[in-house]
């Protein structure tokens, strides 16, 4: 590992609560797609299977911004431990329901049920963001903590569809299940490196998406999740309709990987200037990438169209989060970080169930119109929210809240 990532964990705890945080967040790229692959295996349904992927997502993104507002005001053990366990009884309730052929009702039911689960990587980056504010290893704890989003990416799905189609059905969601649990717990356990809770009277009105810069960050993200919603889905069914569908693991697992090599070089350089100006040129590239999805034929082409495609996701989120830090008040970090996954979560949502609809309809080669369309829908509100994201709001506290912090910690 180069130096600037190994330097990183020269603070006491931060091996720890890092890969607890990886465990934590194994089902983000597990549960979704491991729902679809179990679906569809049971009932050959795409349409459903793309309905309960998106009604999980579009549950997190209502819920997922209140808790980690609770965490910022109570902290995380408070908090994350027992939504944590009011998902894990969901997710069991939905295994049950598809294993035993319940109304699909129930399956809805649970679907929400699962939205609760905490965003495990908005906990860890503020876990970061209270070692490191205010120097350049936030950039760099950022760019890791990027890659260890795909790395889980990486294997997720490879894991959840390879259990699913191999063994049974309802083996990729169960894991899901049981990674989440570790993770939780074993981050939870470690209260040193916790960030000091803000209560409520330290914190202004209302919530951080009242932040101007946020909103347009937010919706954004809304298109861009509508890009990996869609994808996942169109490749599961694009792999069974050339007869591999095990391959669509592999495949997406390609995709994350474009994402986690240009994250490790992006998180060594050191930029100057306006980091929006990066940003927009970030979801610009990711908009374009889709073009070429259009044209697919075959299994090895769209393997090699999606790694190209992954290379400026990883970039384009560290940028984000360092947008973030600059448009959200510090008592609301956590919150605000959580926002962009929600924003995220809507697009995933919107995606998987729009290309589900379109591979019932016309097959899977022109579901891939979904994440095209979505890119397009992305550069138009990067542009027109551009003069937001130049105005960020000044910072309460400065390095006396800074060091105020610490010292509550060290105290704890």
């Amino acid at each position: 590992m180069p130096s600037p990532y190994r330097a990183l964990f020269a603070a006491p705890g931060s091996k720890g609560f890092s890969a607890a945080g990886f465990l934590g967040r194994m089902p983000l790229s597990m549960m979704g797609i491991g729902v679809v692959t179990m679906i569809s295996q049971l009932t050959g349904r795409y349409g459903l299977a793309g309905a309960l992927s998106a009604t999980m997502a579009l549950a997190a993104a209502v819920l997922g911004p209140q808790v980690s507002r609770l965490v910022d005001q109570y902290g995380q053990r408070r908090v994350l431990r027992p939504v944590t366990l009011f998902a894990l009884a969901a997710a069991a309730g939905l295994l049950l329901t598809a294993h035993f052929g319940w109304p699909d009702w129930v399956l809805f039911v649970c679907s929400a049920g699962i939205g609760c689960v905490p965003s495990i990587g908005a906990m860890i980056r503020a876990r970061w963001a209270a070692l490191y504010r205010g120097t350049p290893q936030l950039h760099t704890a950022y760019s890791f903590e990027s890659v260890v989003d795909e790395i889980c990416f990486i294997f997720g799905p490879i894991i959840s569809i390879g259990l699913s189609t191999v063994w049974f059905p309802e083996a990729g969601p169960l894991l899901a299940a049981c990674f989440l649990a570790a993770g939780v717990f074993w981050l939870t356990s470690q209260r040193a490196t916790e960030p000091v809770p803000h209560p409520r009277e330290h914190h202004t009105s209302g919530s951080a998406l009242r932040s101007a810069g946020l909103q347009v960050l937010v919706a954004t993200f809304v298109a861009t999740g509508a890009i990996f919603g869609a994808v996942d889905v169109v490749t599961v069914a694009f792999a069974e309709e050339q007869g591999h569908k095990g391959a669509a693991s592999i495949v997406l697992a390609l995709y994350a990987a474009g994402s986690c090599a240009a994250g490790a070089v992006f998180g060594l350089l050191h930029f100057k200037g306006a980091p929006e100006r990066r940003w927009l040129l970030g979801i610009c590239a990711m908009a374009v990438s889709m073009i070429p999805l259009l044209l697919v034929g075959n299994l090895p082409f769209l393997a090699v169209a999606l790694f190209v495609a992954g290379l400026s996701i990883a970039p384009t989120m560290i940028t984000t989060m360092s947008l973030i830090e600059q448009h959200v008040p510090r008592a609301k970090l956590t919150e605000g970080m959580t926002w962009v996954s929600t924003g995220l979560a809507v697009g995933v949502a919107l995606g998987s169930s729009v290309a589900g609809w379109v591979i019932d309809a016309a097959g899977a080669k022109a579901g891939y119109g979904v994440p095209a369309v979505s890119g397009a829908v992305a550069v138009a509100v990067g542009f027109l929210g551009y003069r937001r994201l130049s105005r960020p709001v000044p910072q309460r506290g400065g390095s006396h809240e800074h060091h105020s912090e610490r010292e509550e910690r060290h105290v704890a």
